[in-house]
């Protein structure tokens, strides 16, 4: 089976875990800070503003806590999100209240964002989808002139910009997944970006319980080293040395990992461009670079489910992200989003990874082409 995405894991990982594993400390520790500033200098950023965390769902819960919302409140996101970003939401006690995205790039836009914008809006969380970015300056100016908080979900955009800067942060949180599905994969895990200091700062507690002074080294002064504090209440939800440690390996590799995953969305270009029933994805913008976490097609609703049928029963797994989350029940929405329900009937997200060969490549391209459409 060709797969959708899938992690590329070697030898230089496994020995970094067997070095956490010969020094017996497995929790949290120095090669979780390690990360945390090599990730900081990734994103062009200083140290004080990331904070690693269990995973990136974990971070979007927090981002609420973060910002202050709850009851009463709303918080726009776009349908094509992760079903993690709308429980963030709904379980904050905020009204999650889903936009329509641009049907091409699936991003959600300016546009789409204010015509859910209400009196009750307190933060947009935005999704650069599939890895590339949205238009934020337009978003940024609409929030910006509203008092509105953005949060981005770059859960896909490891490695993505938007005119010079990282994508992540631009807003006043940024979470990054470091899931078995992305680019850069640390088992479980994440990252988080607090634009303000303090925020960083209050994450830090809020990551390990709301617990103040919870470590014997930094005690040396008292007598009662193993007393603390708690001045508010968090969950755990910190990363570990074995996960940084696989971490800080791929972190190395990253670049190398985009430019294969680069070359294999422009193969498919070459390759799939003359087919005048598959639309393939926009051109990227010149302001922007991606992380190629998708490679989406759309055609006709009924050649889309085909299609899907034709690669599967040929062993090439295909999918579509994300399934659109006004029309689960659970968040009570019955809008209607006309662009991202028709992207949702005729988009397919085909196989994309750094460890596809040039020959994997060509048996995907083949059979698509073989279909008769």
């Amino acid at each position: 089976m060709i797969n959708v995405f899938q992690p590329s894991l070697g030898e230089e990982e496994a020995q970094a875990v067997g070095r956490v594993f010969a020094s017996n400390w497995v929790g949290r520790g120095k090669l979780t800070d390690d990360f945390e500033q090599a990730f900081a200098g990734h994103c062009g950023v200083a140290r004080g503003h990331i904070r690693s965390v269990s995973c990136a769902t974990e971070g979007l819960f927090q981002a609420m806590t973060l910002l202050g919302i709850g009851s009463g409140d709303e918080v726009v996101l776009p349908t094509l999100s992760f079903v993690g970003a709308g429980n963030a939401v709904a379980s904050s006690g905020a009204r999650p209240v889903f936009c329509d995205v641009d049907y091409r790039t699936l991003n959600a836009t300016a546009e789409t964002i204010a015509a859910r914008l209400t009196p009750r809006t307190r933060a947009v969380v935005v999704l650069h989808y599939g890895g590339v970015p949205c238009d934020l300056a337009p978003i940024m100016d609409l929030l910006a002139a509203a008092g509105i908080a953005l949060i981005e979900d770059s859960a896909c955009s490891v490695a993505s910009t938007y005119r010079g800067r990282a994508c992540g942060t631009w807003g006043e949180v940024g979470v990054w997944s470091f899931d078995a599905m992305k680019i850069l994969v640390t088992g479980d895990g994440g990252m988080l970006y607090c634009r303000r200091p303090e925020d960083s700062e209050r994450l830090e507690r809020l990551l390990y319980l709301g617990m103040e002074q919870t470590s014997g080294f930094a005690q040396r002064n008292k007598d009662r080293w193993w007393q603390f504090e708690v001045k508010e209440f968090g969950r755990r939800a910190i990363m570990n040395d074995i996960a940084s440690a696989i971490g800080l390996e791929q972190l190395r590799k990253l670049p190398g990992f985009v430019a294969r995953r680069r070359a294999v969305h422009d193969m498919y270009d070459r390759e799939l461009g003359d087919l005048a029933w598959l639309a393939l994805p926009p051109a990227l913008p010149a302001d922007a670079t991606s992380s190629y976490y998708f490679y989406w097609v759309q055609t006709t609703a009924s050649l889309r489910d085909r299609l899907a049928r034709h690669l599967r029963s040929q062993e090439i797994y295909t999918t579509f992200r994300y399934y659109p989350l006004h029309q689960v029940s659970g968040y009570g929405s019955d809008i209607r989003l006309p662009a991202a329900e028709a992207a949702a009937e005729t988009t397919l997200c085909l196989p994309i990874h750094q460890a596809l060969s040039d020959d994997d490549v060509a048996r995907v391209v083949a059979a698509i082409r073989a279909l008769d459409a």
